[in-house]
């Protein structure tokens, strides 16, 4: 799929073309989807390949104007948010989509080194708050949880 990069130009991203069974249109998917939004490039590659090897329809984008298109496009189960992006940051991207009505129902888990960040994130809409550095195999295991279950999109308690 291509989303716009800073520049206005569309870049690829994603794990690949989708069949018409996994296209969310039809009903049924083969495998959950998850959007990493991440700027920093080993951060993003490593939550990325770690959700690809639990067997993830991965989908990256590296700002929070990119993450607006990818989500729209790619419709996630899950979005993974960082909060200090260019562009557009996190906390603003998150609002936008919340605001939408196609994207409200996702879960965001946001990240962030900063852990004054956790109260932004919940005002925002995030329905989860992990602090950087995370090791990928925990922050899988919270969005398979927040896949699994998957209502309304709630924000943190």
């Amino acid at each position: 799929m291509a989303v716009p990069d800073s520049s206005g130009a569309s870049q690829r991203h994603g794990s690949g073309p989708r069949r018409l069974a996994d296209s969310p249109t039809s009903g049924f998917r083969l495998q959950p989807r998850v959007l990493i939004v991440e700027d920093d490039d080993t951060t993003r590659e490593m939550y990325a390949w770690s959700m690809r090897a639990a067997g993830w329809l991965v989908e990256e984008a590296a700002n929070g104007e990119a993450a607006l298109y990818a989500a729209a496009l790619f419709e996630p189960d899950v979005i993974v948010m960082d909060l200090r992006l260019p562009i557009l940051d996190g906390i603003e991207a998150t609002r936008r989509l919340k605001e939408t009505e196609l994207t409200r129902h996702i879960p965001i888990v946001a990240c962030s080194a900063l852990d004054r960040a956790a109260a932004d994130a919940k005002n925002a809409g995030c329905s989860a708050f992990v602090p950087k550095p995370c090791p990928p195999e925990d922050l899988r295991a919270l969005v398979e949880s927040l896949a699994r279950n998957r209502g309304p999109s709630d924000p943190m308690q």
